[in-house]
């Protein structure tokens, strides 16, 4: 079946994002939820070559609610756009399924379903380790991997090493991140499931405060956290907003220069 394009989403004239081996990227996501895509297509459709990595790509966009009834996204925002599109709908796996759409037909970004384990810098440069494949290369890095962090989801008695049903946790990426000398704290939350299901919590670890300077890394160059890895108080207009100015701060001069 042909996809037709809503009115709202214009066709970009930008090349897709078509990587060879050893390609660079000029940005690279880690993590596809909400800050993760929001901020891929924001740097997408200012002209960026765009790495999103998802551990499931199945579960890109996934929120902490089964539905996006009373979601309070910021107007522009690409999950606004696809909210309005789904209404009068309001459920989640309808919503996913949109999201994912939208950001897999914008030019420039390469969705690609890994599990990033490791960071190494060179100079102008990031290289990201996988269980699967060979390393990736990008002029900047932006970890947006939320609850995942060691994230450990809790439903009665029962414990889950992930960051949201059925979703494995970046337990090597923690660890990588602390050899490098961050350190990380713990942080929790709730998250509310169908009226079928349990609610649960998720437990797990976020930059500390005196690691970040605003979205920058302060021991890692090029290297910058958005979302809920970082501290204080995160709401989905809080993050989505946070994803638009990192994406601002990014396209005005953040970016190493692209080799010759």
């Amino acid at each position: 079946m042909r996809y037709t394009p809503y009115p709202m989403f214009k066709p970009l004239s930008s090349p897709r994002s078509q990587p060879q081996p050893g390609h660079r990227y000029d940005v690279a996501v880690v993590g596809a939820g909400l800050a993760g895509s929001e901020l891929s297509w924001r740097l997408a459709r200012a002209g960026q070559d765009v790495l999103l990595v998802s551990q499931a790509l199945d579960h890109l966009g996934n929120l902490y609610q089964p539905d996006v009834a009373g979601a309070d996204f910021p107007a522009g925002s690409l999950l606004a756009q696809v909210k309005q599109q789904i209404a009068p709908d309001t459920d989640g796996w309808v919503f996913h399924c949109r999201l994912k759409a939208e950001i897999e037909r914008t030019a420039g970004i390469h969705l690609l379903q890994s599990c990033v384990t490791e960071l190494n810098e060179l100079p102008g440069e990031v290289q990201l380790s996988s269980w699967e494949g060979p390393t990736l290369r990008a002029g900047a890095v932006v970890m947006a991997v939320g609850a995942f962090l060691k994230g450990r989801l809790l439903i009665g008695e029962t414990m889950e090493e992930a960051g949201r049903l059925s979703e494995v946790a970046y337990d090597f990426l923690a660890d990588d991140l602390s050899a490098h000398g961050l350190y990380l704290t713990y942080a929790s939350g709730q998250a509310h499931s169908r009226a079928d299901a349990p609610d649960y919590e998720v437990r797990f670890q976020i930059l500390a405060p005196g690691e970040l300077d605003g979205f920058r890394v302060r021991r890692m160059d090029n290297v910058y956290a958005l979302g809920r890895c970082t501290p204080g108080d995160h709401t989905y207009a809080s993050v989505l907003t946070d994803a638009a100015s990192l994406a601002a701060e990014l396209l005005a001069g953040g970016l190493p220069e692209s080799e010759a």
